[in-house]
């Protein structure tokens, strides 16, 4: 049996000492009480009734001791449950750091039968390489009064070895001898989780910092908490980022729009992807492709954002290259047949909600031919960029000018006025503007040989033809038909003129 029993049985004999001796006291109190009474006529039958009754009155204390008693040992029994099946080991270890007093539950993790460990020096039970940290807590535990923890290694008596943590407290006994008493739980599996959390954030920051990709860690607010090394390359010192706005070098007309993306993740768990400028500290525009993912804490509250992102600026810069190729003219910059089309249905569907006029021109060039067969295509593509570049500084930015092919050109006047004849007018004005200008001189340079640089003078004219429209009343192909036919109107009759359509 355990100490601890044992001090149970001895204060249960003590109380049942004290109970007979005050129950003795009563008695004896109570018969001399009688005997001041009593009277010489006193029956018999009285006599044996009182005494009857105090039959029945220490019967019924017995009862009671016996009820007493029995909780007791319940209590006591319960209290050995408890003590000795509880999750953790609890142990007494005197001041020379030998067993007291051990639990099952102790006795179980260190492997050994509980009768064997008594007088035993606990730190025969510690790895070699923890010894010293034990003897230094020990050491604190019997120097203070407060609890002390302390983490290390046992082998049990079967040589595996076990993590546990001791919660130790200093106890004074018969309030002069000092005591160690010990709470000693099993850590295995939170070393486990530690181990394998560990080693999922070593592989995790082997990924952050050698991936190209930007990943980045949030706070609620955005905030920046961590930056992989990789931003670096935008940012180049990534030291000085923490706690900084990760919004401040977004493109100002993108920055509400990311902001928009970030508090979905919050409050959902997961961003749309989305794309957006940044704005580097040069100047420099770096388009960027992110997705966010929400951490949440133990409670399932959100905790964390953490964002991974792409430099996308060669991906757009090719889509753009791509873009323009297929919409626009590579030598002039202008908008080719395909755009010019869609710009054309555009115009049209817009003219019908408004009721506003337009016009269409078709511009061909008047003996462009003989430039090019005499100094080459080079020059004449010299002449066509100018050409552009004149034309479009005759028209508003809502219009567009279209290169047709060759030295073949497209204007197309937008939403001009609800009367036809004052949107003619206007046409009229725009398109003699554009005749004017393109009949002026044109400066252009040839090489020859030793790559001399020759400069010379060229005049070249123009054959326009005007075509106007409302809504749909033209398709596109008839009205670049009706245009192409006002424009060889022009050149018949004299060249270097415009040429309305008369509908």
């Amino acid at each position: 049996m355990s100490k601890n029993s044992n001090e149970q049985d001895a204060q249960k004999k003590d109380a049942e000492a004290q109970f007979a001796s005050a129950l003795r006291v009563a008695a004896e109190k109570r018969l001399a009480n009688r005997s001041k009474t009593a009277t010489a006529n006193i029956s018999i039958e009285e006599i044996l009734h009182e005494l009857e009754l105090q039959k029945i009155e220490l019967e019924m204390q017995n009862e009671e001791l016996r009820r007493a008693q029995s909780i007791i040992e319940e209590s006591r029994e319960r209290y050995v449950d408890f003590y000795d099946f509880a999750p953790v080991g609890y142990i007494t270890l005197g001041s020379d750091g030998r067993f007291e007093e051990i639990n099952l539950t102790g006795a179980t993790l260190l492997g050994e039968e509980r009768n064997k460990l008594l007088h035993r020096s606990f730190v025969h039970f510690i790895v070699a390489e923890d010894r010293e940290r034990w003897q230094q807590h020990f050491i604190s535990v019997l120097q203070h009064e407060k609890k002390l923890t302390c983490e290390l290694c046992i082998l049990r008596s079967d040589g595996i070895r076990l993590p546990v943590q001791l919660d130790s407290l200093r106890l004074l006994k018969n309030d002069k001898i000092a005591v160690m008493r010990m709470a000693m739980t099993d850590i295995t599996e939170r070393k486990r989780a530690e181990d394998s959390m560990r080693e999922q954030e070593e592989f995790f920051r082997m990924i952050a910092e050698n991936i190209e990709d930007f990943i980045a860690v949030l706070d609620l607010e955005g905030r920046r908490i961590y930056n992989s090394p990789s931003y670096a390359k935008l940012f180049y010192d990534i030291k000085n980022m923490k706690g900084t706005d990760s919004f401040a070098e977004v493109h100002p007309e993108d920055r509400e729009q990311v902001k928009r993306v970030f508090k979905e993740t919050v409050e959902y768990g997961t961003g749309l992807q989305t794309e957006y400028r940044f704005v580097l500290a040069d100047g420099s525009i770096r388009h960027m492709e992110s997705r966010g993912g929400l951490i949440r804490n133990r409670q399932g509250q959100a905790s964390r954002v953490v964002v991974i992102s792409r430099d996308i600026t060669e991906r757009k810069q090719a889509e753009e290259k791509i873009h323009n190729q297929a919409f626009y003219d590579s030598l002039t910059q202008l908008p080719n047949r395909r755009m010019l089309d869609d710009r054309m249905h555009h115009e049209m569907a817009a003219s019908k909600r408004s009721g506003r006029y337009c016009a269409l021109m078709f511009l061909d060039l008047d003996n462009f031919k003989p430039l090019n067969d005499l100094y080459g295509h080079a020059v004449g593509d010299m002449l066509l960029i100018e050409v552009a570049q004149r034309i479009s500084s005759c028209v508003r930015e809502m219009d567009t000018v279209a290169r047709f092919g060759g030295d073949e050109f497209v204007v197309m006047l937008s939403e001009m006025d609800v009367d036809k004849e004052s949107s003619t007018a206007q046409a009229r004005i725009v398109a003699e503007k554009i005749r004017i200008i393109l009949a002026k001189p044109y400066v252009l340079t040839i090489k020859v040989k030793g790559n001399t640089e020759i400069k010379f003078e060229h005049h070249c004219t123009s054959s326009i033809g005007v075509v106007m429209f409302v809504n749909h009343e033209y398709t596109p192909e008839e009205l670049i038909i009706r245009a192409d036919r006002e424009m060889y109107q022009a050149k018949e009759t004299g060249r270097n003129r415009v040429c309305f359509h008369n509908a």
